[in-house]
């Protein structure tokens, strides 16, 4: 019981980091429009702050916030199959994305921390720590997905397209 509390705080906490990002980036937005068109003085700074916290906004999310059942999936095929042949297909996706994802890992760092010579244009930020999100995105999709394959080895099936609470967001 404590594991699955400190997974909920922690949860919590990525929300709480990704809300601080978007108010970092609104609040660069912001200023950008009153000093472009208020003062007609363009500030670069914030169109690099905005642009760095969207990057972050969206690898952390993916990484830390959203869950399996809220990401983006095409599930025609997979709602018009069986169970067993869900598992068979959840089974060849997260593998190859484990592959493929700790393939990349080793070049990733590699060029991560070669980026530390670089510096962002504006804000002087070494390019590396810009970028470093992009790894802590890898690990915990890796993770994840062999979360997800130790599952569905154990038979747990992926679950099944619900067409009365999917919407078309119109």
């Amino acid at each position: 019981m404590q594991v699955r509390q400190l997974g909920r705080w922690l949860h919590r906490r990525a929300e709480n980091v990704l809300a601080g990002l978007l108010g970092v980036m609104f609040f660069a937005f912001m200023v950008q429009i009153v000093f472009r068109y208020f003062f007609n003085f363009p500030t670069g700074w914030t169109t690099e702050l905005t642009v760095v916290t969207w990057l972050w906004m969206v690898l952390w999310g993916a990484a830390f916030v959203v869950n399996e059942r809220e990401e983006i999936r095409f599930d025609l095929l997979s709602g018009a199959v069986g169970r067993r042949t869900r598992i068979a297909m959840g089974l060849v996706a997260a593998l190859a994305l484990v592959v493929l994802y700790a393939a990349s890992l080793p070049a990733t760092y590699d060029y991560v921390t070669f980026m530390k010579v670089e510096r962002s244009s504006y804000l002087k930020i070494r390019i590396d720590w810009l970028y470093s999100i992009y790894l802590f995105f890898l690990v915990a999709v890796i993770a994840r997905y062999l979360w997800l394959l130790w599952d569905l080895v154990r038979g747990k099936a992926p679950e099944e397209a619900d067409p009365t609470t999917t919407s078309s967001a119109l």
